[in-house]
């Protein structure tokens, strides 16, 4: 004889709309704070506060601060990702494959998310916070590297003659320049005394690093 639990033992209780909301508003309220202030000065009475909800509200749907910190960075990696990889698939069936395009395709489609959603400028402060850490790499190997991968080997394979070392060692300073532009715009214009519209500052971006990874040592 075998004996069965009920099935609705056996099935995951899915959250409820209550506690995605709850969830949402954490992890909004953590990725300002920990952009603002990064991890080291970041607390989670600070998220609490911003979010609006008890600390243990705060522990229940975050963890503890590197799970919460680790959570906030990967919940944009994947759309990112996405719209970087579609935007490169386009540019394969188009056959119209060049560094600035490529470049552009990896570029442009965090500068498009942040027109759709401003928090998406916080995100990019709290990734480049990421970046320089070296306590978070396996943050970057995991929710950035994948990505990071397929673009390195279309920029070697558009740079013959370039060793792959230099071409990720140019790749990774596109990738501080792109997060520059996007957190720091507004040293373009204290510097130059008049900032150029965004599209142009992010086609001057392209450009720039198309050169930068096409020359030769």
């Amino acid at each position: 004889m075998t004996t069965t639990e009920p099935f609705d033992a056996k099935r995951k209780r899915a959250p409820s709309k209550r506690s995605l909301a709850t969830r949402k508003r954490i992890l909004d309220a953590a990725e300002k704070v920990f952009a603002d202030r990064g991890f080291d000065g970041a607390t989670i009475r600070d998220i609490a506060s911003e979010a609006g909800e008890p600390v243990g509200s705060v522990h229940h749907h975050g963890g503890g601060k590197e799970v919460l910190f680790h959570q906030t960075v990967a919940r944009r990696a994947e759309p990112l990702s996405r719209a970087r990889l579609d935007a490169l698939t386009r540019l394969r069936d188009e056959g119209a494959l060049t560094m600035e395009t490529l470049l552009s395709a990896f570029i442009r489609p965090f500068f498009d998310l942040s027109r759709e959603d401003p928090r998406w400028r916080d995100y990019a402060r709290l990734v480049a916070f990421a970046s320089a850490d070296d306590r978070w790499q396996m943050i970057s190997q995991e929710c950035f590297d994948p990505t990071a991968e397929v673009f390195l080997s279309e920029i070697v394979g558009l740079a013959p003659g370039v060793p792959r070392h230099e071409a990720a060692e140019g790749f990774v300073f596109c990738v501080s320049a792109m997060l520059a532009l996007l957190t720091s715009q507004g040293r373009i214009g204290a510097l130059g005394g008049t900032a150029a519209p965004e599209d142009d500052q992010i086609q001057h971006l392209v450009r720039f690093c198309a050169a930068g990874l096409t020359a030769r040592r």
